[in-house]
């Protein structure tokens, strides 16, 4: 039987409250640009989501504090980079600073000039669109303009951890 907890969130810290956060599984995405100076910029983020069809938008959240936050308010263009299962490495490897994070990265740049990850499982080209401030972050709203997609499995974080995607039971007794 399940136990549970529960308070104000007055109540809780911060790590208590990212803790409870944790609980939703999310896929992991590194967001690419080139910044003012045409140097690639990239940074892991679990925070996107699909905003709308049409026309169609995503968003993802950046911290008012992050290293590239500039580069990403200037560029026109960003690219969402949604990880396979096989890239946790990869998640990590943008989740830390670091000269040049692209050196031994397999990538390309695309016709509207960011950078995109070869080997993610789908990349999102985008418009930069709308910025709306957010508490301690900003929402990046994304148009988006081109797409790629590869086949695999997407990489999940819960509870702090990468985890990968398999099929449900239910699904599979439907499926027979």
């Amino acid at each position: 039987m399940n136990s549970s907890q529960a308070f104000a969130v007055q109540d809780a810290d911060k790590r208590q409250l990212r803790n409870i956060l944790g609980q939703f599984a999310t896929g992991v995405t590194v967001v690419t640009t080139l910044a003012e100076d045409s140097s690639k910029v990239g940074m892991t983020a679990n925070s996107f989501t699909s905003v709308s069809l049409d026309p169609p938008l995503i968003l993802w959240n950046i911290a008012k504090t992050a290293t590239h936050l500039e580069d990403f308010r200037q560029c026109d263009h960003f690219a969402i980079n949604i990880l396979n299962e096989q890239q946790d490495q990869t998640s990590n490897h943008f989740a830390k600073s670091s000269e040049d994070k692209f050196a031994q990265i397999n990538h390309d740049v695309h016709a509207l000039g960011v950078p995109v990850l070869n080997d993610a499982l789908a990349t999102l080209v985008c418009k930069n669109f709308q910025w709306v401030e957010a508490g301690d972050h900003y929402i990046i709203l994304g148009q988006i303009e081109h797409c790629i997609l590869n086949s695999g499995k997407p990489l999940l974080f819960h509870n702090g951890k990468y985890h990968q995607a398999e099929l449900h039971t239910v699904h599979l007794e439907q499926c027979a």
